[in-house]
């Protein structure tokens, strides 16, 4: 099962690549030759001015611009102490990446002296996480409201039986309240985490903001195991009931019966159910994954080695994003895994809202099966036919009959 973790989130990590605002790689793009003769090789005016105005520079003649030990002065010499390096070009040593560092403790991290790769996670927490990923919450709120004034309340047709059925046992109802439980603690630290000095600071001041803010970081880290446990328990119980099948199409032609008043045959889990399940365990995965190499920071590092396979494979100049970074500084791992982890929980939620609707006040019958695990046999039938129709069928094989059903209370 973690072999196929780590590969569905491979899959997934290829798709970071493609966000606008936060680089991958710290190469710019080429551009068209300028000639630098007139500056010795420095930067022009026209380097300056384009900079400002965020265009793309070819940074490579001031990354290869860091000196020449072989033209140092001799030590008796004047300069003859710098060798061939001048402050400038030891800077962009630093900055490069191309230093020869050594320090007595801190290992590969201590190392990174200079790191601009923050600037560009900052900008992208700051501003293209925050706005797009507030506007998908809010988007999908207001569509299910507008939905909802629309469509109403889906009813079961007709009268209820008053006969129930073991919709699901004990233990798969503490799984999904465990999952469900665990990501929506994880989800409203995360936000708060995200916008509290955006939202709260202002208004309850700094350090109201800091005292909830530190609570929401250590719940987080500590309900996180919990998400991760539930997880697999609904993997190993239900995986093998979510497997796709021919019904599932004609599911998918008659819109679930949720648009018009169809009501296709399903099994266990209908496509729609399928969908959010494989949703959740794919994306739950990535998560989880990006989560724990937070809590244990510089220790596992997943984007190089991610990157390492996709260009390895051919598959990142499949997909023409060319060959892919794979010397990462330990600090742009763990820049990466948190808006990686960021944008996943985000389009997560907007899944599990729309979920929660379908399952409360959008579908009359639907929170049953997980709140007492029963469920009326009208209900079943006009949602999940060919399930009910096998529970009767193993009702009978075992020389119960139909009838003998719990009376629903």
């Amino acid at each position: 099962m973690l072999r196929l973790a780590f590969l569905f989130s491979l899959q997934l990590m290829l798709c970071f690549s493609l966000l606008p605002g936060l680089a991958l790689a710290q190469e710019a793009e080429v551009g068209a030759t300028v000639d630098r003769s007139a500056t010795g090789g420095a930067q022009t005016l026209d380097d300056i001015l384009a900079r400002q105005q965020q265009q793309k520079l070819d940074e490579r003649f001031r990354q290869d611009n860091t000196g020449n030990p072989d033209a140092a002065a001799g030590m008796s010499e004047q300069l003859g102490t710098l060798g061939g390096v001048s402050d400038p070009e030891l800077w962009r040593q630093l900055r490069y990446d191309t230093a020869q560092v050594t320090v007595s403790s801190g290992g590969d991290v201590g190392k990174v002296l200079v790191q601009d790769g923050g600037m560009r996670w900052l900008k992208f927490r700051a501003g293209p996480l925050r706005h797009y990923g507030s506007w998908l919450l809010l988007g999908t709120i207001g569509a299910l409201v507008v939905f909802f004034v629309l469509r109403g309340r889906i009813k079961i047709d007709g009268e209820k039986t008053g006969r129930t059925v073991t919709r699901f046992k004990r233990v798969e109802r503490f799984g999904h309240w465990l999952l469900a439980g665990s990501f929506i603690i994880l989800g409203i630290t995360g936000i708060l985490s995200l916008f509290g000095r955006l939202v709260i600071a202002p208004y309850l001041g700094k350090v109201p903001n800091a005292v909830l803010l530190d609570l929401s970081k250590w719940l987080h880290n500590v309900v996180a195991w919990g998400f991760i446990v539930g997880l697999v328990m609904i993997f190993v119980m239900w995986a093998v009931h979510n497997i796709p099948n021919r019904t599932d199409l004609t599911w998918l032609r008659q819109f679930g019966g949720i648009i018009g008043s169809a009501h296709p045959p399903a099994k266990k889990f209908n496509a729609g159910q399928k969908l959010i399940f494989w949703s959740v365990v794919v994306f739950g995965t990535s998560i989880s994954l990006s989560g724990v190499s937070l809590l244990f920071p510089y220790e596992l590092p997943l984007f190089a080695k991610t990157f390492g396979f996709l260009n390895a494979t051919g598959l990142s100049e499949l997909l023409g994003l060319g060959q892919l970074p794979v010397a990462l500084a330990p600090q742009e791992e763990m820049q990466l895994a948190q808006a990686w982890h960021a944008i996943l929980a985000f389009v997560l939620m907007a899944i599990i809202i729309a979920h929660i609707y379908i399952g409360s006040v959008g579908m009359e019958g639907a929170y049953d099966a997980m709140g007492s695990g029963e469920v009326d046999e009208a209900w079943a039938k006009q949602h999940h036919s060919i399930w009910l129709e096998e529970m009767q069928g193993q009702q009978a094989q075992s020389g119960k009959d139909k009838g003998t059903v719990s009376p629903a209370e």
